[in-house]
């Protein structure tokens, strides 16, 4: 368990430096064009079910493929995991590349699910 209070520690302090939005907003956000969702979730966990036109970028590559997928850094771009941990850290990570305009959508896809948002199956 030690390692985990250590992750959720790390959690803790980059939620301090990042802005989170509610999984409503980020779905009013994406809907009308403003926003562009990342998954940073594993693959396998992406295959079995995610959020219609996200774009899937796991956590442990996310540095590598953002700039080509998504290059502009002024683009609105709101990351997301399973309950919200990976997502604050992928959204510290993007915002110290110089991506302006990042979010992590607070609660994940557990969160996305509860508010009933549609998803989707590979």
């Amino acid at each position: 368990m030690a390692e985990h209070a250590r992750f959720q520690k790390l959690v803790a302090e980059a939620k301090k430096k990042i802005t989170e939005t509610s999984p409503t907003e980020a779905a009013a956000n994406v809907k009308s064009g403003e926003a562009l969702i990342v998954d940073v979730r594993e693959k396998d966990e992406w295959d079995e079910e995610h959020i219609p036109g996200a774009m899937h970028m796991s956590r442990g590559t996310i540095e590598l493929d953002i700039e080509e997928k998504a290059p502009d850094s002024n683009a609105m771009i709101i990351c997301h995991c399973g309950g919200g941990g990976r997502g604050a850290l992928a959204t510290e990570s993007l915002q110290k590349m110089g991506y302006k305009n990042v979010r992590n959508m607070a609660g994940g896809f557990k969160a996305w699910k509860a508010a009933g948002l549609p998803t989707m199956k590979s």
